[in-house]
């Protein structure tokens, strides 16, 4: 839901009402991750997906009847063997879709306003609702803060609160959006209910090094991928907004002395791409000792060698060395700083994701891995 959280206000601050179809939960191969929604109004308008295409209008359906109703539903779809044209996922998954009407009189819709609002303004903060339990109590909802502090209840145990809070304040520190199952009291036995925590944090950060052609191409790149891009040169006449139009941020200094000064986290890559050893060992001795993502230095193998021995001799360990992706990107063959660009994304996705970065054809490797999401957290269960 929060993955369209930014229309879905703009609906709420025009009055109007809709319920919102989200997918808590898949199996097999499917399109779309927990998280995903689609929105329909009172007028017919629909925002969002929810599949691949294939469920969209059965989907589409249970919203309007939602909204006539007011009541929340959770649906199955999966791939149906007696008829492949028959509502389902043809691809062979199966999803859950919990559809919530966001009507005036719904029991948890001041939480649900409180979390469109935040997300909108890219405030960190988790919506943890009910998609798995007695009937009463499926889409309550509560919100929680990155300070700690929380609105809403799920209807159940006091403790039922205090457990759920704990859960997404955990998975709102990571970024992540996935599901946990607790007791109605509370509790981590007994009969379970299933919670679908979504985290909504500011896009990570793709920090480039070395204001050049295939870095301007990586800008955009990491831009279509959702980072929030910044260009890092110590040469004020090549880090220009000219050159660099799309970058958010363009920072003039030498690229150690600023990777010290600016905050990092665990979902930040970092791309080294100046090509120069008075720039490069410095900037990776410091960077492969930070605890983010993914760190990749452009050069040749002889250059990567070169590179190597000199980290070594600064006092780089091995360990350190094994997190270095070098030289970066994986090989499409690449020329153009366009597919220099395509290839360091790739590698980047892969790393995250968990994928081989081998051709899907004549594989046997899962299309859909279980990995880490990217910008908007990490998709996973929590058992």
């Amino acid at each position: 839901m929060l993955d369209i959280a930014e229309e879905l206000n703009r609906w709420v601050e025009q009055g109007r009402e809709f319920a919102v179809a989200t997918v808590v939960a898949v199996g097999g191969s499917a399109p779309r991750q927990p998280g995903a929604a689609l929105a329909v109004d009172s007028a017919g308008t629909a925002i969002g997906s929810v599949s691949g295409g294939c469920v969209e209008g059965a989907v589409y359906e249970l919203c309007q009847q939602a909204l006539e109703t007011g009541s929340t539903v959770l649906e199955r779809f999966g791939y149906s063997d007696e008829d492949a044209f028959a509502v389902g996922l043809t691809c062979g998954g199966v999803i859950d879709i919990l559809v919530t009407p966001l009507r005036a009189d719904a029991p948890s819709r001041e939480v649900y306003v409180a979390a469109l609002a935040a997300a909108a303004r890219g405030v960190s903060a988790a919506v943890a609702r009910i998609t798995d339990g007695p009937d009463e109590l499926l889409g309550r909802a509560l919100l929680v803060r990155a300070d700690g502090s929380y609105e809403g209840t799920l209807g159940g145990h006091p403790e039922l609160d205090r457990t759920a809070v704990g859960n997404a304040s955990a998975m709102l520190d990571a970024g992540r959006t996935g599901t946990v199952e607790i007791g109605e009291d509370g509790s981590l036995c007994g009969r379970p209910l299933t919670l679908l925590v979504e985290s909504s944090v500011p896009p990570p950060r793709m920090i480039v090094f070395g204001a050049i052609d295939f870095a301007s191409a990586l800008v955009r790149v990491g831009k279509l991928l959702g980072y929030q891009v910044t260009v890092c040169d110590a040469r004020p006449v090549f880090a220009t907004a000219v050159r660099f139009p799309e970058a958010d941020e363009i920072v003039i200094d030498w690229p150690h002395r600023y990777l010290k000064s600016t905050e990092v986290d665990s979902r930040t890559v970092l791309c080294v791409l100046t090509h120069d050893a008075k720039f490069d060992v410095p900037l990776l001795e410091l960077a492969l000792t930070l605890p983010v993502a993914y760190v990749g230095a452009m050069g040749s193998r002889r250059t990567h060698l070169d590179r190597n021995a000199r980290l070594r001799e600064v006092g780089v360990t091995e360990l350190e060395l094994a997190r270095l992706r070098s030289p970066i990107g994986l090989d499409l063959g690449a020329r153009t700083p366009e597919e220099t660009a395509l290839s360091i994304a790739a590698e980047i996705v892969a790393h995250r994701r968990g994928g081989t970065g081998v051709p899907l054809t004549g594989a046997h490797t899962p299309i859909h891995h279980n990995g880490s999401q990217g910008p908007v957290g990490r998709i996973g269960s929590v058992a």
